[in-house]
């Protein structure tokens, strides 16, 4: 339907009558206005008359054209119509993008391939690299050149820095590598993996929620940036005097072979191993520590389901196979619970007899109170809360007395803390996850410091993460085979026995006053960073400990207190944060070395503790915990911060540690196998 507008006079239309708006009036509007001939006059006036008209006209005409033009232009297709059109566009659009998203795929793909020999002409490689000289306290091959030092004008210049060698590839090292300055350092990493392992997950893998091939980095990828060598072999010994490291390695014809890699500076990051509690037949359980031993876990859950379905299976044989036993309560063991209950609750009715799903059984042997025992309270009664209601059997304060090729022993408190009893257990399946131990390369050298190491489960380590009767500066642990040493009374006594001696004064007879103590505070926070959530009031801690109220603190007083402070700082847990805080800790410093490294040169400063006089000590900062208890996971932030959830917390705690992960390429694979999981369900096979 045609509408119908006034148009002013001077468009040149009559303002009498309305007039349609049609095709060829709006020709005319948008045409110059008719001119009309002026009165003679003279020949300044008749200007100046025509140029005010024909302003007025391109006036008039420019208000009209705003006019038309703010209004809708006429509908002639139906909503319905124009909605299909622009569908059609956006699907073909998405059609299109997707086509050329192949196509440079695709383009991309075939660049990747190379027809022709990559290596042209000759290459230069050192006499020493293909014949290293021997040496050393046994006279081994010393690893002083390596094949690829001389491929590159770089890589020659890093034959000439310090020899920094990492032994070890887990999350400390990783950590180290990725902020460590490339071009300070001539790295080495020595390990008998060559792959960096996300143990977070390592749990999923062991029921088919991840694979396992998205769980690993190749170390050679993560040590390209600092353009680094690896070196596939186990740590044995080390020199500290010569400044060597012993590593073996069986040759190609399945011997032995040993020789020695020199450093300037040592970083042992080993791992730990499996803490046994001198239970007898732990050779019948599996442990949860490496990508090897989620495979057989798999392999073994696979193999109980197959053997249950056979007809030659009685009921027993088959109720005992289907009886899962995991041994300790801590995060691992927990998760692997979760995971496995997942498995047979989701899975396994699909594809196997229903009998199965009512006869299985899973069981939580915990020797404390509580499941989780090192989370908040709340967040240990939200997890037995959640196994309960799954039919997860936890069995808090409890002891393995002895895992047998069948059955498991066990000893459990009664309801009153006193009576003790002895059940045994049948089981077709038993993980044992029960703590950290040293392993036989940190208990040789721990043996080897003699008095300097005094703890039995880890290397000691001062607050920068030196070992301790170790040369200073040159021999570094972090993660789970080291534990900082928190010895502030001893530190601070020898502090002020110093200070007492400077002063000509006896130490027994020293009296410190407030200021004094702030002082003697102030070294401990710088000392010990751990201890200064215990030095809040310094006021009240002075008005505490002096009990003769002389407004001083004699030196047994003094003493008194920091043993106080010690007994409260307890030992860093084993996590794989504590050792990624660790590595990145040591990168920074060992950064800040190598830019002021040529400032002491120059002031012939190569003793005394440059670590503490350029670096501060090392301060672990709680992040938080967290935990996958079965469709719902668990947050413990700490200071009371906690919270669990059901599938909303599940994503959370995924999105947590895809994060987290070492690269993009194990971010891709995480998301697909999450996303298969869930389209195809989790793969039920063994290999």
């Amino acid at each position: 339907m045609l509408r119908t507008y006034r148009v002013a006079r001077a468009s040149g239309l009559p303002t009498t009558a309305p007039r349609s708006l049609t095709s060829t009036g709006t020709r005319q509007l948008f045409t110059k206005p008719p001119q009309h001939p002026a009165k003679p006059t003279d020949h300044t006036t008749s200007s100046k008359t025509n140029k005010s008209l024909e302003r007025q006209g391109k006036l008039s005409l420019i208000n009209q054209v705003r006019r038309l033009s703010g209004r809708p232009l006429p509908r002639t297709q139906s909503r319905l119509v124009n909605f299909g059109y622009r569908t059609a566009a956006w699907f073909g659009s998405s059609i299109a993008f997707v086509g050329l998203s192949f196509v440079a795929f695709f383009l991309y793909d075939a660049s990747t391939y190379s027809s022709h020999a990559s290596n042209k002409g000759d290459i230069d490689i050192s006499k020493l690299a293909l014949n290293p000289r021997r040496g050393g306290p046994k006279n081994l091959p010393i690893l002083e050149v390596f094949l690829d030092d001389d491929d590159s004008e770089e890589k020659k210049k890093h034959k000439e820095k310090p020899r920094l060698v990492i032994l070890g590839g887990g999350w400390g090292s990783v950590a180290l590598l990725k902020e460590l300055n490339p071009d300070k350092y001539h790295v080495t990493v020595i390990s008998p993996t060559n792959y960096f392992l996300f143990t977070p997950m390592l749990p999923s893998a062991t029921v088919g929620t991840l694979e396992l091939k998205s769980l690993v980095e190749p170390i050679r990828n993560i040590i390209h940036r600092v353009k680094g060598h690896f070196v596939r072999a186990a740590a044995e010994d080390v020199d500290f005097s010569s400044r060597l490291v012993e590593v073996s390695q069986v040759d190609p014809h399945g011997n032995e072979a040993r020789f020695y890699v020199p450093y300037d500076k040592l970083v042992i990051a080993v791992g730990s191993s499996t803490n046994p509690h001198g239970v007898k037949g732990l050779e019948n359980c599996h442990f949860l520590k490496d990508i090897t031993d989620a495979r057989k876990i798999r392999n073994k859950i696979m193999q109980n389901l197959e053997l249950s379905t056979l007809p030659t299976t009685s009921d027993q044989e088959r109720k005992r196979l289907l009886s899962f036993v995991v041994c300790g309560g801590g995060p691992t063991g927990v998760e692997f619970a979760a995971e496995l209950y997942d498995l047979l609750n989701e899975d396994l009715t699909f594809h196997f007899p229903r009998l199965l799903r009512n006869e299985i059984s899973v069981h939580l042997i915990q020797s404390r109170d509580h499941i989780l025992n090192t989370y908040d309270a709340a967040v240990s009664k939200y997890a037995e809360d959640r196994f309960s209601r799954d039919q997860v059997d936890v069995l808090v304060n409890s002891r393995v007395a002895e895992v047998r090729p069948e059955s498991i022993l066990f000893t459990q408190k009664g309801p009153d803390g006193k009576t003790i009893v002895t059940k045994e257990l049948p089981m077709g399946f038993c993980l044992w996850s029960t703590g950290v131990s040293q392993t036989p390369f940190c208990k040789h050298l721990s043996q080897k410091l003699g008095p300097a190491q005094n703890n039995r489960h880890a290397l000691e380590t001062d607050t920068h993460l030196r070992v301790n009767g170790t040369p200073l500066g040159d021999v570094y642990a972090i993660g789970d085979c080291s534990t900082v040493q928190n010895n502030v009374a001893d530190h601070i006594i020898t502090f002020v026995r110093n200070l007492a001696w400077k002063r000509g004064k006896d130490p027994e007879s020293l009296e410190l006053h407030f200021s004094d103590w702030r002082n003697v505070a102030d070294q401990v926070k710088k000392r010990f960073p751990q201890a200064a959530g215990h030095l809040k009031r310094l006021d009240k801690l002075f008005a505490e400990y002096d009990k003769d109220h002389n407004g001083t603190l004699d030196f047994g007083e003094l003493r008194e207190l920091l043993k106080q402070i010690d007994s409260k700082l307890t030992s860093l847990p084993a996590t794989a944060q504590r050792a990624h805080q660790q590595g990145q800790y040591l990168a920074h410093k060992f950064n800040k070395l190598a830019r002021v490294a040529p400032g002491l040169k120059a002031n012939d400063i190569t003793d005394g503790d440059l670590d503490a006089a350029v670096y501060k000590a090392f301060e672990y900062k709680h992040l938080g915990s967290l935990a996958y208890v079965g469709n719902s996971a668990v947050f413990d932030w700490g200071e009371g911060w906690n919270f669990g959830g059901g599938l909303w917390a599940v994503y959370a705690w995924r999105s947590i540690y895809f994060t987290q992960s070492v690269s993009l390429r194990t971010r891709v694979l995480m998301a697909m196998d999450w996303a298969k999981r869930a389209l195809f369900g989790r793969d039920l096979m063994s290999f």
